[in-house]
């Protein structure tokens, strides 16, 4: 199959391209790993928890595709990602939003290493864009460490998971309102 002309023509170059396709496929993982936080929260009868990390679930994935659009609008091929290696069974509610708070740091730090790229290849463009993501990844981390700061102020005693599940639940339903 020969490719259009005018999909040879693009504004974005391939070390620009590498590293979206890098992060769309960063993004479809973690929207995978949050899904399965998810099942297992709801399986522990955490289902406050359950809905926190399906909703983080589809947030990823509306963040995947943001960035696959983009390639794809520049005249770019992205890459539909295969996704594999996704945990499914965790310690406990403490180690799911402690994975939670890692995978969005690492996420943070790829989006500044991108954005540093763009800046050095002069692709003001694409630099631009990816502020939305920068910005959205300041709110994304302080709501995972908000997760873990609920944990630890009430703790699993005399009832605590079920308060603390009702708090998570709360995180996201506010932003449903």
């Amino acid at each position: 199959m020969n490719t259009s002309v005018i999909r040879l023509k693009t504004s974005l170059q391939d070390s620009v391209i590498d590293l979206l396709n890098e992060q769309i496929a960063m993004e479809a993982h973690s929207s995978a790993t949050y899904l399965s936080m998810a099942a297992w929260c709801y399986a522990q009868g955490l289902n406050g928890s359950g809905y926190f990390f399906k909703k983080q679930s589809d947030e990823e994935r509306e963040h995947m595709l943001k960035l696959f659009h983009y390639v794809a609008d520049a005249g770019g091929l992205p890459v539909s990602p295969d996704v594999t290696k996704i945990e499914r069974s965790f310690e406990g509610l403490r180690d799911v939003f402690v994975k939670s708070l890692e995978a969005e740091i690492a996420i943070t730090t790829n989006f500044n290493r991108i954005s540093d790229h763009c800046y050095k290849v002069k692709d003001f463009q694409t630099a631009r864009f990816l502020q939305w993501y920068l910005d959205e990844q300041l709110e994304e981390e302080q709501q995972a460490r908000r997760c873990l700061e609920i944990y630890d102020i009430i703790g699993t005693d005399a009832g605590g998971l079920y308060r603390i599940d009702k708090e998570v639940y709360k995180l996201k339903a506010k932003e449903s309102e």
